[in-house]
Parts: C-alpha cells; structure tokens; sequence
C-alpha cells in the first residue's frame, strides 16, 4: 500500500512539472475585443411603453388598473371571496367585456389565468 502511494505520488509530481512546461511554452493570452454597439434599428428603453398599474381597494374587492401611455385597456378584479375576472378593452374604444361574455369576439386571446400559485 505505501509502495502505492509514493508511485502516485511520483506521477503527481511529474504530471505537475510537464503541466508547468506546457503553460511556460504557451503564448500570451490575448485580449478580447471590445463589444461592438448595438444595431442602430434598435429602439431605446421607452418609458412610456411600460405598464402602469393602479390599484384599489373597495367594498372588499381589489380592483387593478392597466395603462400603456394612460390608455386604460384591462382592468382586473378581485372579490374578497371569489376567483379574479379580468375586462379587457379588446378595440379601444372604452367598452370592456369579459372574455366569455363578448358575443362575437375572437376566441383567440392572451392566456391570463393563474398556472400555479406557492
């Protein structure tokens, strides 16, 4: 067993000393280069694009308003003993439907429902 060890030991030691040589050898390393800019179609952070919520307590309920640019176009509702609704300005024109209740609306619509909750 200790014939073992000092073998390994040996090789380590060796292992060690060729490693050393090789990186000795080695050219130097190189910078990288810098980032280059970003493409000049690229917008900059807008602000007034993002999301302004507002909300509000009353009667027990919880009310969340969404604006993009102060343009109200989703409200969500929350009773105090319920499941959330959401009414959605689907045109813009100020009049709010629920999802399922809009006669005639496209049964496409962005997913708001709650997957999971912890």
């Amino acid at each position: 067993m200790r014939r073992l060890f000092v073998l390994f030991a040996m090789l380590t030691l060796t292992a060690g000393s060729v490693l050393a040589q090789q990186r000795a050898e080695s050219p130097a390393l190189q910078p990288l280069p810098a980032v280059p800019p970003p493409p000049p179609e690229m917008a900059p952070f807008d602000a007034a694009l993002e999301p302004e919520v507002t909300i509000r307590k009353r009667d027990g309920e919880t009310v969340e308003e969404h604006r993009v640019k102060g343009k109200l176009y989703m409200i969500k509702v929350t009773p105090e003993h319920g499941v959330p609704y959401y009414l959605i300005d689907r045109s813009g024109d100020g009049v709010f439907s629920r999802m399922e209740d809009a006669p005639g609306a496209p049964t496409l619509s962005v997913p708001m429902w709650v997957i999971g909750t912890f």
